[in-house]
């Protein structure tokens, strides 16, 4: 106590109050700052132990940072300074993402369900159960009755080990990966027009473009690193266009948006390359050294005349001839796009035609130009190029006997359990449960009860396994419904490589010990292959570290396109990541791909400009359901939150789902911003949706983030899948929305209803017609 005059006496604790409010001794021992090698100052309270060099395992960008270790714990994330990619700075994801590894969500211990519960069991028993049940359905059913469906989230160790695993060891090639998702497009579309898939350009290329073409690509929310390399472009004939049907937030940084009709953006292209040729716009002298199809090209294109184009697209003829003139006026050109394009029945078709243009204008292998997919997950390019999925490792094409033979070789196997041919796409084996076909799914590191389409029939369908297992680090909605779960150790637990979406591989290294008794997935998968007679001998002879994994990943992809045959991980470290192919011939990497050095993968080594025909809408609006739905992501949280839901910074901008609406149709709803409402589909409704009315979204539009299981999105979307890669139409899906006010939903005026109807048929008998003139001719 302490005597005031001689009438107060006051506290000690009234004393520190009285001295917070006056703003004396404001704590600082709590906030006081040392001086850090690394970082500079730093909070004494959280100053960690020691800093641990790795890379961001949540999106594609790939950036550099360091762990900061406390007792033990991860207490802080930080960009690294000297990292090319980021250069010091992390999206909020990445500021926070050491709390994810303390999650209350994780998986402490292998798990089987007994009598209905899951009760935690020894590593040796839960693959014992799962092994012994693997073994009796291939004795029944054959081999390929079990399925493995995997993820973009391993570390490519990892990925290599379980391809290999899954498709030599178990002997079925139903292996697919969540990559098909969001990816395979992309891949479909770079293998079918350049020989291979492979991101053709760099980072680099957005500081020195005269112009960036942004198409279906709201990299300000889901990239946000990307657009630091954009703004860092002093260029001074530098332009930005985005294409895209949403105003999102990249849209905003645009020098032009074009708000282009939903899934048009194929007839977008052929129309821009059609007034190309028509101009005589076109790079003669590169058509002719590196391509093949410009005869054939130009007749297709006969049937995409501006004003055609126009009608489909809603952009006018002007402003079509002003974006074909920026693709040729200009020295160096990038197009970047992400899920806008790739998640489309036709995403496969529309990456080539991007492509297309950049051929028939010389903008590819060169500084400041190409055609530039952006990557979605962490190391979705690394399970791209080993994964045992889409192709033999070393992008080796299924059914190429030489490769086979050569992938034999080096890793010492028979070639008679090579696989001939890809398996089941992710969405086929779905189907291949359904008929009975499969009776054992594997799911690794991924969430399919949120992240598929039409949930309700996928659950129905999953309920008739016979054995689910699911891999994961987190108790996931799919965990939740398993019969056996595998432990898994996450990001910051174990010790690897991710390439992320301009080829470069990083390095990723352990931080912590794995929480409770888990495992990382590398060794998961090697203490499992034991279980099977022969397979770890045979496979992972003397394996025990992710390294020896990245040896053998050396060997395989040595003179290889994706060639990591001079890469170790101390010069991964020293040079801050390296973009294959990295060999003798590049000792430090190479930038770009298809340069005078590169040649394209085709076996005449000239890509190809194709043929590709545009298609309306697979599920058109109707008066039932005029409202068309767009879902993606936002930067707050990440894919289906089993990372992000227990990061409390997160959870707080973006708790639930939203519905953006226009201003048009949220007066014939009768609803305002913060208003709650209904959205459904022929699959099924999701009720109570935040409303936020915004200019964003055009008439008949929609927008909702997929990342919630509470109003979960993916009730409602279509089956509907692109013909050659297998990615999901999760863009374009014929809604109803519903308020308390009006709950019978948009009606459409009788004139608007018939229009639209009346375009769709249109069009579509007239592409119809098209294309049974062609096979007549082809015939």
């Amino acid at each position: 106590m302490i005597l005031l005059s001689n009438r107060f006496e006051v506290s000690s604790y009234m004393i520190g109050k009285i001295k917070d409010f006056l703003g004396f001794d404001i704590k600082e021992e709590k906030f006081k700052l040392s001086s850090d090698e690394i970082f500079g100052k730093i909070a004494d309270e959280r100053r960690p132990d020691k800093w641990v060099f790795s890379t961001c395992g949540y999106c594609g960008v790939g950036c550099g940072l360091y762990i900061g270790v406390k007792d033990g714990k991860a207490v802080y994330t930080k960009g690294n300074p000297k990292h090319f990619v980021n250069q010091g700075t992390l999206c909020p994801k990445g500021l926070s993402e050491h709390q994810m590894i303390n999650s209350p969500h994780r998986v402490a211990a292998p798990l089987i369900r007994k009598n209905g519960e899951f009760e935690a069991v020894s590593w040796d028993e839960a693959f014992t159960k799962v092994s012994s049940e693997f073994k009796r359905i291939q004795k029944e059913h054959g081999n390929k009755a079990v399925a493995v469906i995997g993820t973009g989230q391993f570390l490519t160790e990892e990925f290599y080990t379980l391809g290999k695993f899954v498709q030599l060891g178990l002997q079925t090639n139903n292996y697919d990966g969540n990559t098909t998702l969001c990816m395979a497009s992309a891949v479909m579309g770079y293998k079918q027009s350049l020989g291979s898939d492979g991101a053709t350009s760099s980072y680099e290329d957005f500081e020195k473009a005269d112009t960036i073409f942004l198409i279906g690509a709201n990299i300000a929310d889901n990239h946000p690193i990307l657009t630091l390399h954009i703004n860092k472009n002093k260029r001074q004939k530098k332009k930005v266009i985005v294409i895209d049907p949403r105003a999102s937030k990249t849209s905003q940084m645009a020098d032009l948006y074009v708000p282009i009709k939903p899934r048009t953006d194929l007839a977008l292209f052929n129309g821009l390359a059609y007034i190309i040729l028509e101009q005589g716009w076109e790079n003669e002298g590169y058509i002719k050294a590196n391509t093949n199809g410009i005869k054939e090209l130009r007749k297709h294109l006969q049937d995409y005349p501006p004003q055609e184009v126009a009608n489909i697209t809603g952009i006018d003829v002007k402003t079509l001839y002003e974006l074909a003139r920026e693709f040729v006026s200009q020295e160096r050109v990038l197009s970047a796009w992400t899920m806008g394009v790739n998640q489309s029945f036709m995403g496969t078709d529309t990456v080539s035609s991007i492509i297309n243009l950049h051929l028939l204008t010389g903008h590819i292998g060169r500084e400041g130009a190409g055609p530039f997919s952006i990557t979605g997950q962490c190391n979705a390019m690394g399970t791209r190029e080993t994964g045992f999925t889409s192709s033999l490792p070393g992008y080796r094409n299924f059914g190429d006997e030489k490769a086979l033979k050569e992938y034999a070789s080096i890793v010492n196997v028979p070639q008679e359990i090579i696989p001939r041919e890809r398996g089941y796409k992710y969405a086929e084996i779905i189907d291949a449960i359904d008929r009975g076909e499969i009776k054992a799914l594997w799911i690794t590191a991924t969430n399919p009860l949120v992240s598929f389409v039409n949930q309700d029939k996928l659950r129905k369908t999953l309920a008739k396994l016979d054995l689910l297992v699911v891999q994961d680090a987190f108790m996931s909605d799919t965990a939740e419904i398993a019969d056996v779960v595998f432990a898994a150790a996450t990001w910051g637990e174990k010790e690897g490589v991710y390439t992320n979406s301009e080829r470069r591989c990083n390095k990723a290294n352990k931080a912590v010990e794995p929480f409770g008794e888990s495992k990382s997935d590398f060794d998961i998968i090697i203490e499992f292959s034991k279980y099977f007679e022969g397979v770890n001998e045979m496979l992972f002879n003397g394996w025990s570290e992710p390294r020896d994994a990245f040896e053998e990943w050396r060997r395989v992809s040595k003179g290889q396109l994706c060639d990591y045959s001079g890469m170790s991980y101390e010069l991964i470290e020293e040079l801050g990541g390296i973009q294959w192919p990295c060999n003798e011939q590049f000792p430090k990497g190479s930038k770009r791909l298809y340069t005078e050095d590169i040649p394209f993968r085709t076996p005449d080594k000239k890509a190809n400009l194709l043929c590709l025909e545009w298609h309306p809408m697979a599920e058109p609006v109707s008066p039932e359901f005029p409202v068309i739905l767009n879902t993606g992501r936002t930067v707050e949280q990440w894919h289906t939150r089993t990372k992000t839901r227990a990061i409390d910074i997160l959870d707080n901008l973006a708790p639930e789902a939203w519905v953006d609406i226009s201003p048009n149709d949220a007066k014939k709803l009768k609803v305002k911003s913060g208003d709650r409402m209904s959205l459904s589909s022929p699959r099924g409704r999701v009720d109570d949706v935040v409303v936020r009315v915004t200019g964003s979204v055009r008439p008949g539009t929609v927008f909702v983030p997929f990342h919630f299981n509470e109003q979960l999105v993916n009730t409602l979307t279509n089956e509907s899948f692109c013909p050659k890669s297998g990615e999901p139409n999760f863009k374009q899906t014929a809604i109803q929305l519903h308020s308390t006010e009006v709950p019978e939903g948009i009606v459409l005026e009788e004139q608007e209803v018939s229009g639209a109807i009346s375009h769709h048929k249109v069009v579509y008998e007239g592409v119809a017609h098209k294309m049974k003139e062609k096979e007549s001719l082809a015939t």
